[in-house]
């Protein structure tokens, strides 16, 4: 009796502290273990307008660039300016060595002050002639009224006019002679001005106002017709060249204004606009080509090449149901968002529009407005699932 009675109490106080001990294990499996409810938080679904936003990435570029070299092949004498440097239009850049196209010049010139000398020598000998057969036809004529009269013979009038016949034969040959002393002075002029356009080819000259890039050869080097030496970017063509998400792309069109980042300078955003769309889209990344343009020149010029974020702000849209975005979500291949309704959760599933840069996004079709959505959630969430909204979701100490 007294075993049973001692066995009888033991069961009794390993009762006491079992039942304490479960309770808690459930309580605390309830509030927080598997069984817990999730933490939620939720928003209402709003009927508004939104802007689209459309963010791309970039690179700086150079709408005109100009290379300069030279146009006949040759040794490299001087560079007078650096990559980076700024210049002007008609500013003296560099100079390829003449080697003896001065000396040709200088030989040509002479060439063509002899030619004019001998230009001016025939002319004086035309007029010479040219007085002499107009003599000898007044002595022709006055020969021809001396015979009227019967005062000279047939044979002095006859020697008369063939003294004009000589004298204008002799003319005719001293202008012929001008006329090709004429054409050589011509041909030696053109020879002179090609050698001396050739020589000024030797200077290498700024087209434009703009920034050197690139620097090529230095002095000494042999380069041939057409190699690059220097390249300019013109200081009023520098744009940027963004890509965008085919798919968020609708209603990009030239004019609308954009935000510009530079990578360089990160803090500083800059006014900007479409200046056009790109008739060709990439068709392997699946993006848009557009051309961004500064509404006003960054000082000093980014480099070519520079990294850009390009946002831009598209027209807005109509009023309709919008969500945030991290309230929609993708529930066995459907697109939706978990409705809470009585504290119970619904699945909806929802056909999305446009998403503007706040993180917000139209619901096109499954939501009417005034419904409450679960935002974010501590984890994945089910038909089943018991929910507990908070105001914001803290996790949990590790």
């Amino acid at each position: 009796m007294k075993r049973f009675l001692s066995l009888h109490g033991r069961t009794l106080a390993f009762a006491a502290v079992l039942v304490p001990l479960l309770a808690l294990f459930a309580w605390v499996a309830v509030r927080s273990g598997p069984l817990a409810p999730v933490p939620v938080t939720v928003a209402a679904v709003e009927r508004r307008a939104i802007a689209p936003g459309l963010f791309g990435i970039g690179t700086v570029e150079a709408r005109y660039t100009h290379r300069i070299g030279p146009t006949f092949p040759g040794r490299l004498g001087r560079v007078e300016v650096q990559p980076g440097d700024r210049v002007t239009a008609g500013q003296l850049l560099g100079e390829m060595d003449p080697v003896d196209l001065d000396e040709k010049v200088g030989a040509q010139q002479a060439a063509l002050r002899r030619a004019e000398s001998g230009v001016l020598a025939l002319e004086a000998q035309v007029r010479e002639v040219g007085a002499r057969h107009a003599f000898a036809k007044a002595q022709a004529d006055r020969y021809e009224q001396l015979f009227a009269t019967r005062s000279v013979s047939r044979e002095a009038v006859e020697a008369k006019r063939q003294e004009v016949q000589v004298a204008q034969s002799a003319l005719a040959a001293v202008r012929a002679g001008l006329e090709g002393a004429r054409q050589d002075r011509n041909r030696v002029h053109a020879e002179r001005a090609g050698a001396s356009r050739q020589r000024a080819n030797l200077r290498l000259v700024a087209p434009v106002d703009g920034i050197v890039t690139r620097r090529d050869a230095d002095p000494g080097t042999t380069v041939v017709a057409g190699q690059s030496v220097l390249e300019i970017v013109a200081s009023d063509s520098v744009w940027i060249s963004a890509r965008f998400d085919q798919q968020r792309a609708t209603g990009l069109r030239a004019g609308l204004p954009a935000r510009i980042v530079l990578r360089s300078r990160t803090g500083d955003a800059l006014a900007g606009h479409i200046a056009r769309i790109e008739p060709h889209a990439d068709p392997v990344t699946e993006e848009s080509l557009a051309k961004v343009d500064f509404d006003q020149r960054p000082l000093p010029l980014p480099s070519i090449g520079e990294q850009v974020e390009v946002t831009v702000t598209l027209p807005a849209q109509q009023a309709m149901p919008v969500v945030l975005n991290a309230s929609v979500q993708r529930v066995d291949g459907r697109l939706g968002v978990w409705v809470v309704d009585d504290g119970r959760l619904r699945f909806v599933a929802v056909r999305t529009g446009a998403t503007d840069l706040d993180g917000r996004v139209q619901i096109l079709d499954g939501l009417a407005g005034g419904e409450r959505v679960v935002v974010y959630s501590r984890k994945a969430l089910d038909a089943g699932s018991r929910i507990e909204v908070v105001e914001r979701i803290v996790d949990r100490p590790r």
